[in-house]
């Protein structure tokens, strides 16, 4: 009578033994494993609301928000400055432009937990008091705008433009202002208005 590969006179199968041993000692590592998974997917689940505070136009806003929540979400459904558009969601048109540290950034794209402990300047917190900044007032002089959807996006582009030292010609104003997109084509009188601007922001 011929026996099993892997068995012995006995009977005993040694590659079923080390099967089932295998097995065995895998079961609690898998479970172990399974566990972890479960936890960490907990603690990182996005959809769980979490804390946040933002710095806004000067004073500290806390929130509780999704983890997935943009700046420009944040802003405007949270705190209710709707100065600052929705345009592309995309990041392309610009006209969600506002200023974190003094970098405009596309906050279509910034996430409100990326920008906790840094200084996010609206276009609701250029003015001061009852006198418009320099530019806004610039863009009301020189006509800068038609429908006024993509201006605030403009506007704290051209703050940012100027203070980064890009205004000094038309042609550097047209390329670095390039990212915000006017679709009444108010481009020269942004241009202008840019221009006007620049002397009164670099004195102050």
């Amino acid at each position: 009578m011929s026996e099993k590969p892997g068995s012995g006179p006995s009977g005993f199968d040694r590659r079923a033994f080390i099967a089932a041993a295998a097995g065995s000692a895998l079961v609690p590592m898998a479970a172990r494993a399974a566990a972890q998974d479960a936890n960490v997917s907990a603690a990182q689940d996005p959809a769980l609301p979490v804390d946040v505070t933002l710095r806004v136009n000067g004073k500290d806003k806390r929130l509780r928000i999704d983890a997935r929540t943009t700046v420009l979400d944040a802003l405007r459904e949270h705190l209710k400055l709707t100065g600052s558009k929705k345009g592309c969601d995309h990041g392309q048109c610009g006209a969600c432009t506002v200023l974190i540290d003094d970098r405009r950034v596309v906050s279509c794209l910034t996430l409100a937990l990326a920008a906790e402990g840094q200084e996010i300047t609206t276009i609701e917190g250029l003015a001061t008091d009852d006198h418009l900044h320099p530019m806004q007032q610039a863009f009301v002089d020189n006509d800068a705008f038609q429908c006024g959807y993509c201006t605030p996006g403009q506007i704290m582009s051209a703050v940012a433009c100027v203070k980064e030292g890009h205004a000094g010609s038309e042609a550097d104003i047209r390329e670095y202002m390039s990212g915000n997109i006017c679709r009444c084509a108010a481009y020269p009188n942004i241009v202008a208005a840019v221009k006007q601007a620049a002397p009164e922001i670099m004195k102050g």
